[in-house]
């Protein structure tokens, strides 16, 4: 894909529920092994719970005893509901070296036949974010996400992946990992996009030119800066091709925002752009007037622009 200048070179960073309180969850196993996280989801067969650094289900069948604490937001934990978003409640600031470790493996590649961008889950089973330009007129999409072990990365390689609903208008795609019966993903909560203010400290991950799971750290700008009649969050973070759709984070490892472009002219530098989390709480809470048809005769077609 090349990317598409504007005026003053405006450039896409282009390819290249639901309140969830922070409540610690302790579980006795029969095996007399002790297991503390915070609970994802609570099915009669079994619970999820996030490690900090992995997702971990627990057959009921296995657990000898539950202990449900009030962590730092305090409140009862509620699942993940209709919205598919998580956000936590009071969390607090943390290293950025240990944010990255947490929130890391939530972070995905998205390939298309002609470019890639980023993406980052935000449901356990499997439904992912990204820009409606990383996947516009395409129908094989696949998904990477990298996994770390004790020992290795892992590339998992998803590639059935539906387009569950799209936005030329937004620039938002929610897209779902299909045929992955039985996997629990990670996922990572949405904050507060109103609440950011000039100077706040934020980081992006993502996939610029490629570059698998590089991180880049800069400071809000300002909120609520108008590009292309769109609202967006402008931050130092390097946003660059590639980028595109992946998360701008906080340091309390909320999600701000979807990046999305940069500016790039002559001089310029730290120019990047993310749209702001609540218009993607607004898209997915209305993702049915957004919902894609694949009847649609012009799906998975892309058309270009006439020369001039």
């Amino acid at each position: 894909m090349y990317p598409r200048l504007i005026s003053f070179f405006l450039i896409l960073a282009w390819p290249c529920f639901c309140l969830l309180a922070v409540d610690e969850t302790k579980l006795s196993l029969k095996s007399g092994a002790l297991v503390s996280g915070q609970l994802l989801k609570d099915s009669p067969d079994h619970l999820v719970l996030d490690l900090g650094f992995t997702v971990l289900t627990v057959p009921r069948s296995e657990i000898a005893s539950i202990d449900k604490q009030p962590g730092e937001g305090g409140g009862v934990p509620n699942v993940f509901g209709a919205s598919l978003f998580k956000e936590v409640a009071n969390s607090r600031e943390r290293p950025l070296r240990e944010l990255v470790a947490r929130l890391g493996e939530s972070v995905v590649m998205v390939r298309t036949p002609v470019g890639l961008g980023s993406g980052f889950l935000i449901h356990p089973e499997g439904y992912l974010i990204t820009n409606d330009h990383v996947i516009a007129g395409e129908r094989k999409i696949s998904v990477t996400i990298f996994r770390h072990t004790e020992t290795e990365l892992i590339k998992d390689n998803y590639d059935n992946v539906r387009i569950v609903a799209t936005g030329g208008n937004v620039d938002l795609a929610l897209l779902k990992i299909e045929g992955a019966t039985g996997k629990t993903f990670p996922s990572v909560p949405l904050g507060r996009s109103e609440e950011l203010r000039q100077g706040d400290r934020v980081f992006a991950i993502g996939n610029p030119l490629g570059l698998e799971r590089s991180v880049s750290e800069g400071i809000v700008s300002l909120r609520n800066r108008i590009i292309q009649s769109r609202l967006h969050v402008q931050t130092t973070a390097e946003i660059n091709p590639g980028n595109s759709g992946g998360p701008l984070f906080n340091y309390r490892g909320e999600v701000v925002g979807v990046n999305n472009l940069k500016i790039v002219s002559t001089g310029a530098e730290g120019l990047g752009f993310a749209i702001p989390v609540r218009s993607l709480k607004t898209f997915l809470q209305n993702r049915d007037a957004f919902a894609f048809d694949p009847r649609n005769p012009n799906a998975g077609f892309r058309y270009n622009s006439p020369p001039r």
